[in-house]
């Protein structure tokens, strides 16, 4: 969530946070909560001094024989506003709470301004899309014919938007997998972990998955638990609620899961296909770092997940969101999008995003930056290291040949004993 301090401090950069990501949100009233807050504070603090104030003249009186019934009376008195108080106090508490809640992170100063994606800046390109002597096919016609992809068959198993691999698709994806986390851990520097696959909704909230997109993910019915759209929602909150120590951070975590989404009102975009399912894959990079750190932070990150690229022999684009395009929780993105010939479309292959302390305040993670020294919010940053589908689908579409075969790159060779599909 937002520093509370900023809506008494600059509560303009809270208006543009809010219009930049699509507005709907009352900040006067969020401001008005938050000065009725204070008020309330300060009236409580006072009745609390002037009914222990009356308390402790009550005493004497009695030890010295007088009539102490007006001061008690009065002492009551203070008791019952100070009741009141504190219940107006919880009601605006939980008010303001739950609509700060819902204020999404404002941009990063370098982020572009932008009120559509077509103001994202496109800020380096990798390779050569591939160029070919015949039409160039789609992965679901690849996929097909080479009798790894089966989407009739995960149609009759859970209906639109899922898929099944079959053979050595499944063994390419498990390859990919286990190279990506492999490389990772030994060339990147992070800690390989195994999450739950669900997680309650304070770890959701922690975030920024709740409340706002509520609609996009699974819960299951009759319990606090949903299926996570990531591994970034486990992995970030691994330290929830704890101050770490000086020599904790940086942190760097890695993770396959798969990842569930609804994708509600994305229908019709892209839905050929495995381009935009209910439950894929991926990789997450998750990095927890100091304030200082975080800007440099995104760029190594992101260079993690392009490396796999590169390996790849995939070309690619480094793509920089502008605010509009930012999601509610991010402060500034970069977009790694893979070129895709059999569709003619770049493809997001992963989102590397700075959150500030955005997510760290929701999860309540500080840490100390020298012994003995104030808690701080730590910056957290994540990436998709990478997701597999579209990674997939750029491999099936740029190293088909004409007979319908796929090559396969050098990284994967060993893993499927073989160097074609």
């Amino acid at each position: 969530m937002i520093d509370p301090h900023l809506l008494r401090d600059d509560p303009d950069r809270v208006r543009r946070a809010v219009a930049a990501k699509g507005g709907g949100l009352d900040v006067d009233r969020l401001i008005a909560l938050e000065a009725g807050r204070r008020e309330l504070t300060g009236r409580i603090d006072e009745l609390n001094r002037q009914r222990n104030e009356k308390s402790r003249a009550i005493g004497p009186l009695v030890q010295a024989g007088r009539d102490a019934s007006a001061i008690k009376a009065e002492v009551k008195a203070l008791k019952e506003a100070l009741e009141t108080a504190e219940a107006e106090a919880r009601r605006l508490e939980a008010d303001f709470e739950a609509l700060l809640l819902r204020v999404p992170n404002p941009p990063h100063p370098w982020t572009p301004p932008g009120r559509t994606a077509e103001d994202n800046r496109i800020v380096k390109h990798w390779g050569e899309p591939p160029a070919f002597d015949f039409e160039p096919q789609p992965h679901w016609v690849l996929g097909e014919r080479l009798g790894i992809l089966d989407l009739p068959a995960a149609a009759k198993l859970a209906g639109s938007g899922f898929y099944v691999l079959r053979g050595a698709g499944a063994r390419l994806e498990r390859a990919l997998i286990n190279w990506m986390l492999d490389l990772h851990v030994a060339e990147h520097g992070y800690t390989e972990i195994q999450p739950p696959h669900l997680v309650t909704s304070p770890v959701m909230t922690g975030t920024g998955q709740l409340p706002k997109m509520a609609e996009d993910m699974y819960r299951l019915e009759g319990e606090d638990l949903w299926l996570i759209p990531t591994a970034e929602v486990p992995l970030t909150n691994l330290h929830r609620e704890e101050i770490l120590e000086p020599d904790r951070l940086p942190l760097r975590y890695c993770a396959y899961t798969p990842c569930f989404r609804r994708e509600a009102g994305s229908y019709g975009k892209e839905v050929r296909g495995i381009t935009r399912v209910h439950q894929f894959d991926k990789v997450e990079l998750v990095q927890i770092v100091s304030p200082e750190a975080s800007d440099e932070a995104l760029e190594s990150l992101t260079r993690h997940a392009e490396t796999l690229l590169e390996r790849l022999g995939l070309a690619y684009r480094r793509v920089e969101l502008c605010a509009a395009d930012l999601s509610f929780a991010s402060g500034r993105t970069y977009d790694l999008e893979v070129w895709a010939p059999g569709m003619g479309l770049w493809l997001e292959v992963s989102s590397c995003s700075n959150f500030g302390d955005f997510q760290a305040r929701r999860c309540g993670l500080r840490y100390r930056p020298a012994p003995g020294a104030k808690p701080r919010f730590p910056h957290t940053l994540n990436g998709s290291g990478l997701a597999l589908p579209r990674t997939v689908i750029a491999l099936l579409e740029t190293y088909q040949d004409a007979a319908g075969a796929v090559r396969l790159p050098p990284p994967l060779r060993a893993a499927l004993g073989a160097d074609t599909l």
